[in-house]
């Protein structure tokens, strides 16, 4: 049959087209990503001698090992958070340990990219988002899932994530064959108690991190054993620092801190950073948020404007970073607010509810042996300063020299010394929160309300619903502990914004007996503020502080508001909290707290837990108090 010249060519047009499609998708690396649960960089590559770990080892010989990676979250969903988007999770409302957002029409999962540019995703297997997914996100996300059912010549990403390391299989029985780390030779932190108890929950750990270890090196060899080793990108990381108390859970660098081997192909060598050296290590800051841009640049794409990451490698490198930053909100049932920021060498965190301590009753937490013994122990008065300081309240700042106190125990904010470093790291701490718009210092139930029919992302970028500039000033003044700031709290008591109304309850709330002095007439009036988030904080104040008809109303406010069947989950926890702090001062109403409704129709189905473990943790010390 003849074929006219246009059809020729049209055809010689459309072969050239696929030919060219088949090309660049080979020049395409494939992406490997292995992670592991709750474990920082104790491993024998970054110079732990107590660590058995030799396939990582093994891996880090032949790739570049990052020495300043951050997690951003100090616990598992917020951190996956984190990477899934590229998007600090305190700009979408996302931070809290649990919670179930939605996700801004603006966003996308990174996998959604990827898959739009012909890769095959798979994830193996958890995902645990604090995101309610939009559309579909893998290929493949099960234990079942795995690169090699791809199409015949398309490129993969795939993530295995391994849970062996958890915080939950530290406290929990191990084969004797695994148990290979002596006790008496692990290192004590320095913020912990050296007991027999603290000693094999460390040992546990690196025989937990020895385990998932052996499957890393399982990863691998199926990668070289299917020939793809030489067109695979790999990347292995932990997902926080350590299960251990004041590890996980903390936005220190011993929560946040993780180890990251990259390792990128000879063929590849064009998308390595300059720094990049086999069997090297990298100085440059890193975390999380900038995964997601990362990974885009590693396959051609730039990263989009929303993402608030950078790329480390590839074709888009936007080049070494100042700072890397963390986050914590609320964790599981117990409130919470702070920020931490590095620049590699120095730690600065800013507390924003410096009245609380810092080892809140958690439930989850308390079940490792470690956390029990640690508060037993300082309850009786058996700890020094550094070990004691876990289960006392807060300063508003703190500052550690990672080069001098690795264990981060010597707060160096008020040294004169150190005051034009902490200035540094306050204004970069603050001029983050700015530029992401940082909803995290909205009352979780407000944020959720101001969200409905949107999303709390979109809410952080409406000025007009969100004053950022005036409530984080709000907050900060109020967290300051600072008495010159006490009578602009109580002015502010009256501002038409709720949550600089919320932030001025908290502020007098944090003052104790000066703070409800100075206001005791616009607390009183706050009981009926619109708000029911600053209703609950006023109502602790004159409960926990005032006088005996102070504390009648404020016990009225806090009961009806702990009623899971007529409130938020949100307010519902916070009036909880705020009765489990009053101690004594709540023990009239042990009936009324025994009688309270624990279950919602409405909550997210994984915080089912939180009343509950609030209820019985405040009854559990007001029946001590009998």
């Amino acid at each position: 049959m003849k074929r006219s010249a246009k059809a020729v060519f049209c055809f010689a047009i459309v072969l050239v087209g696929v030919v060219a499609q088949q090309v660049s998708a080979a020049d395409r690396p494939n992406i490997l990503w292995i992670t592991s649960e709750d474990n920082g960089p104790e491993l024998g590559c970054y110079g732990d001698e107590y660590a058995i770990t030799p396939h990582i080892d093994g891996l880090a010989k032949k790739s570049s090992r990052y020495l300043y990676f951050w997690s951003n979250a100090p616990v598992c969903a917020p951190a996956r958070t984190t990477i899934i988007t590229g998007v600090y999770p305190s700009a979408m409302g996302a931070e809290h340990m649990r919670s179930n957002v939605s996700l801004s029409s603006t966003l996308k999962m990174y996998p959604q990219i990827l898959r739009e540019a012909g890769y095959y995703c798979t994830n193996n297997s958890k995902e645990d988002y604090n995101l309610i997914k939009s559309g579909q996100v893998w290929d493949e996300s099960s234990r079942n899932a795995h690169w090699m059912n791809r199409k015949d010549g398309q490129p993969f990403f795939a993530i295995f994530n391994h849970t062996i390391s958890h915080e939950s299989q530290i406290r929990n029985k191990i084969d004797a064959k695994d148990t290979i780390h002596d006790p008496a030779k692990a290192r004590v932190r320095a913020y912990h108690p050296d007991t027999p108890e603290v000693r094999k929950d460390w040992a546990q750990y690196y025989d937990r991190l020895t385990m998932m270890d052996e499957l890393v090196g399982r990863n691998l060899k199926e990668l070289e054993d299917a020939g793809f080793a030489d067109d695979t990108i790999v990347f292995y990381y932990g997902d926080h620092g350590s299960g251990m108390p004041r590890s996980k859970r903390w936005p220190y660098n011993s929560g946040l801190h993780v180890p990251l081997i990259v390792h990128i192909p000879e063929k590849f060598s064009h998308l390595r950073p300059k720094e990049y050296s086999t069997g090297g290590t990298s100085g440059r800051l890193t975390a999380f948020v900038d995964l997601a841009p990362t990974l885009l640049s590693l396959i051609g794409q730039q990263t989009p404007a929303w993402m608030q990451g950078h790329a480390f490698a590839g074709r888009y490198d936007a080049g070494p970073q100042p700072f890397i930053y963390g986050f914590r909100g609320r964790m599981d049932e117990r409130y919470d607010l702070l920020r931490s920021i590095t620049d590699g060498r120095y730690v600065y965190l800013r507390q924003y509810m410096p009245h609380k301590i810092y080892g809140q009753y958690i439930q989850y937490m308390f079940q490792t042996p470690t956390t029990r013994v640690w508060k037993e122990m300082f309850d009786a008065g058996q700890l020094n300063e550094a070990q004691s300081r876990f289960w006392q309240r807060k300063p508003p700042e703190e500052l550690y020299d990672l080069h001098s106190d690795p264990d981060e125990v010597h707060n160096l904010a008020t040294s004169p010394a150190h005051q034009d470093v902490l200035q540094k790291l306050r204004k970069a701490q603050r001029d983050l929160a700015v530029k992401i718009r940082d909803v995290g210092f909205l009352p979780e139930d407000d944020l959720h309300s101001l969200a409905e029919g949107s999303t709390p992302y979109d809410v952080g970028h409406d000025p007009a619903k969100y004053d950022l500039e005036t409530v984080l000033t709000a907050a900060e003044d109020a967290s300051s502990l600072d008495p010159a700031k006490t009578p602009s709290l109580v002015t502010r008591l009256s501002d038409k914004n709720r949550a600089v109304r919320y932030w001025a309850a908290l502020g007098l709330l944090m003052r104790g007996e000066a703070g409800l002095k100075a206001g005791h007439d616009q607390l009183t009036a706050a009981l009926k503020d619109e708000s029911p988030s600053v209703r609950v904080i006023a109502a602790q104040v004159l409960a926990q502080f005032g006088s005996d008809v102070d504390n009648a109303k404020g016990l009225s406010v806090l009961l009806k508001h702990a009623s899971i069947e007529s409130h938020s989950i949100y307010v519902a926890m916070l009036a909880l909290n705020a009765l489990d702090e009053l101690d004594g001062r709540a023990a009239s109403a042990i009936e009324q707290i025994r009688n309270l409704p624990t279950k919602s129709k409405t909550a997210y189905p994984r915080m089912d837990a939180y009343i509950p473990n609030l209820k019985t943790k405040t009854l559990d010390d007001l029946q001590l108090l009998k």
